[in-house]
């Protein structure tokens, strides 16, 4: 610097005026006015970037004290302190940690920060920022947003730690990397978890929890009820489920059941020999099945018959039936009284159409000219669901009851006919089939069944309570719900009389949880049925 007096030729020292300011002015040249501004201690650009302050210089007339002390005008100086990338950028947190769900590509993920106390924003400015960790399904930008590089598989991995720095603008790296923690979430499936793919049953232990831990996973959808129904899938034990493996006239004893029953499908033996050439399946528990390929068919013997039904009886049977072949399927008779000849007059029968159950019955009336209920039908899915089913037809004429597995069900068509006319006709009983005597050059069966039957009997003069029929039909295995005092007040559920099904139904999904962590699994029987149950659930929320 230079300070300039046109009168009086030295410079003798410079006066800087300013709190504070770090500097001093020197004189180099009294004659020039030549001097030089210098920090009188350390400068740091971190501490205060810049200074300005006010300078001005005096002559050497008497002295800096004297009177004659003469001053230049006053001069303004602004000095800037230049930057030195002393610093290493710092991120912000220590550690860094987030969380993906699985298959999805994101824009970003997280994001890191990272900073510098260096004061230019050439070196306080951070420029980028590198992932350390090798082969990584992760990038990062020069704002630090990390993002992933391709879909993540929570079955393949359930966690990354990856290590990330950072540059500032003039390349100098962060003194310690930082971790981030990235956690795979699975996609979330609405549904039930943390069920247990087995429960072992021991018997006589009574009731065995089957869901003790398991929740309904909503994903955060808003609810107004939940319904579930448990089922309990025992179609391949026996007949459909673990029952009394006792013989059919002992079980009927067992359950109170009236006397008098015919067996129509015995065990063959000399006195019941017509069931010879029936083809039979062994089943479980020495059950005797027979089943009808739609080729064979058995007469039964006229003093096995009973001769006068009254107009009240009951027709019992375990059947198992699946759809029938073709669109106009025939007739499948289960049992058929017909005429033994010259005649082709059924008189009574049981039979299959098309899906559909139907008793027919035509008697001999002395009113011949009225018409009767002759036919009676019923249309429901366990008649060709091709799985065992107890059928119990209770007749007290003109009404008749269909039972199927302890449930009642009316007909959902009932057609009249005329009565049949009197003759001295013989009529023949057949099983499996009905047997044409007349109209025909040879006689012969027709309207074969395709099926399997068990236990078929016929009661004449009496019919058979519900009781009884719960009784002869009852499973020894089902579901149970423990400790119901327990269950919340907003819960609601019921059995289906075999207890195979259970119904919850709830407000809350907690009131739900808690309730299906009680239903429970239990078999009476002192020697189970080994093999495998299956259980399904049905939800609606």
């Amino acid at each position: 610097m230079r300070a300039e007096f046109p009168l009086i030729g030295e410079i003798c020292a410079f006066k800087i005026y300013g709190q504070d300011a770090p500097f001093e002015a020197v004189v180099l040249n009294r004659t020039s006015g030549e001097g030089v501004l210098r920090a009188n201690s350390p400068v740091d650009c971190e501490s205060q970037k810049e200074y300005t302050f006010i300078i001005q210089a005096y002559d050497c007339g008497a002295g800096p004290s004297g009177a004659d002390w003469k001053k230049s005008h006053k001069a303004v100086v602004h000095i800037q302190v230049d930057d030195v990338n002393e610093f290493c950028p710092v991120f912000r947190e220590p550690l860094y940690k987030a969380s993906v769900t699985e298959g999805k590509i994101y824009d970003s993920i997280l994001q890191v920060e990272a900073w510098d106390q260096d004061c230019s924003p050439q070196y306080s400015q951070i420029c980028n920022y590198e992932i350390v960790t090798a082969r990584t399904p992760f990038a990062i930008d020069r704002n630090g947003n990390i993002r992933n590089t391709e879909r993540l598989s929570y079955d393949k991995q359930q966690s990354y730690k990856i290590m990330v720095t950072a540059f500032d603008c003039g390349q100098k790296r962060a003194k310690e990397d930082v971790a981030v923690h990235i956690d795979v979430k699975p996609v979330c499936k609405p549904g039930w978890q943390g069920w247990n793919k087995r429960v072992d049953y021991e018997p006589g232990t009574g009731s065995k929890q089957l869901f003790p831990k398991m929740r309904l996973e909503t994903c955060g959808g808003p609810l107004s009820g939940v319904r579930a129904m448990v089922e309990l899938q025992t179609n391949h034990i026996g007949k459909g489920c673990d029952r009394e493996t006792y013989a059919e006239k002992s079980l009927q004893k067992l359950c109170g059941a009236a006397s008098g029953s015919t067996d129509l499908l015995p065990a063959p033996s000399p006195s019941t020999n017509w069931t010879a050439s029936l083809l039979t399946d062994s089943g479980r528990d020495s059950d005797l099945i027979y089943r009808f390929d739609g080729r064979q068919a058995a007469n039964v013997p006229d003093h096995v018959v009973p001769q006068n039904l009254t107009d009240q009886f009951t027709i019992a049977t375990w059947m198992k039936h699946g759809p029938s072949p073709g669109l106009r399927a025939e007739k499948e008779t289960l049992l058929c009284n017909s005429d033994k000849t010259e005649m082709n007059r059924h008189h009574y029968s049981l039979y299959v159409h098309n899906c559909r159950l139907v008793l027919l019955l035509r008697r001999d009336f002395t009113q011949v000219d009225t018409f009767r209920p002759a036919e009676f039908h019923w249309k429901l899915e366990q008649i060709c669901d091709k799985e065992w089913h107890y059928y119990v037809i209770n007749v007290e004429f003109p009404a008749v009851t269909l039972f199927v597995d302890g449930v009642t069900y009316e007909p959902y068509l009932v057609t009249d006919d005329w009565p049949i006319h009197a003759s001295k006709i013989d009529t023949q009983l057949t099983v499996g089939a009905c047997w044409q005597g007349g109209e025909v050059a040879t006689p012969r069966f027709t309207q074969f069944f395709h099926g399997s039957l068990s236990g078929l009997t016929i009661r004449p003069g009496r019919i058979e309570t519900q009781k009884v029929i719960s009784c002869l039909q009852a499973c020894k295995e089902g579901l149970d719900i423990n400790s119901l005092e327990s269950l919340a007040k907003d819960i609601k559920f019921h059995f289906n009389p075999a207890q195979s099904v259970l119904v919850v139904e709830g407000e809350d999904v907690d009131s739900i949880n808690t309730a299906m962590t009680k239903v429970s699994y239990i078999n009476s029987r002192q020697f189970p049925t080994a093999g495998l149950r299956r259980l399904h659930i049905t939800t609606t929320v």
